[in-house]
């Protein structure tokens, strides 16, 4: 018997490396409202908590208004959704856990702070045998990640209990998720944030691989 009935995967840094499209989209918007741009990999540090937090991580400090935000946002949003799905693909071996755990009758669901038509289109794409009891971006009205609200209204959903919960995440925001929804937690390390950062927020697990996920759950 899996240890768990239901099992929360975070999206960008932990399904799917979405980093290089991420960076290349809002590398065109800093380039269509005159700033500079930066390397792919600076955007590890960025992205995490919703598109305007990385917007304002992306702009010059003296220049993170309201204004340049929403200005950022009305280029990105047309070019991301054109090319989303380009250069992003699944880290090793996460199709194939997800396709094990969907066979051992794990429920299991996304939760994201990527803004909720991205998330959909991104899920529906990279995994369409997988059958999601409910997949969440961000949604007006609902509190991002760290709130927990997201986690539990998915496990409200799924009629599960705390205990029958496991949530798997690459940052911080995620390991906080965790606590504040009071589930267990994975932290993997192949995502965008150091394995420091997870340790801060003292994760029932850190992991290296999507196997080890797998034998966590299905034993």
């Amino acid at each position: 018997m899996p240890s768990k009935r239901l099992a929360i995967f975070d999206l960008d840094g932990t399904l799917l490396n979405t980093i290089a499209d991420l960076a290349q989209s809002t590398n065109h918007a800093l380039e269509a409202c005159g700033f500079p741009t930066h390397p792919a990999d600076a955007y590890r540090f960025f992205v995490g908590n919703g598109v305007n937090k990385l917007f304002e991580r992306a702009l010059p400090e003296e220049e993170r208004t309201e204004e340049n935000i929403l200005k950022m946002r009305s280029h990105f949003m047309p070019h991301y959704d054109k090319h989303d799905t380009e250069l992003s693909v699944p880290y090793p071996g996460i199709t194939r856990l997800l396709e094990h755990l969907q066979q051992a009758g794990v429920l299991m669901a996304v939760a994201s702070n990527k803004y909720q038509s991205a998330t959909s289109k991104l899920v529906a794409h990279y995994f369409p045998q997988i059958e999601f009891s409910s997949v969440f971006g961000q949604r007006e009205g609902v509190s991002i990640k760290p709130d927990p609200q997201v986690v539990l209204e998915i496990m409200d959903r799924a009629n599960v209990k705390k205990e029958e919960v496991i949530y798997i995440g690459d940052s911080g925001v995620d390991m906080q998720t965790a606590l504040n929804a009071e589930v267990t937690s994975i932290g993997v390390t192949w995502g965008f944030r150091p394995v420091e950062e997870l340790q801060l927020y003292a994760p029932t697990y850190i992991v290296d691989s999507a196997s080890e996920i797998e034998s966590i759950i299905l034993g």
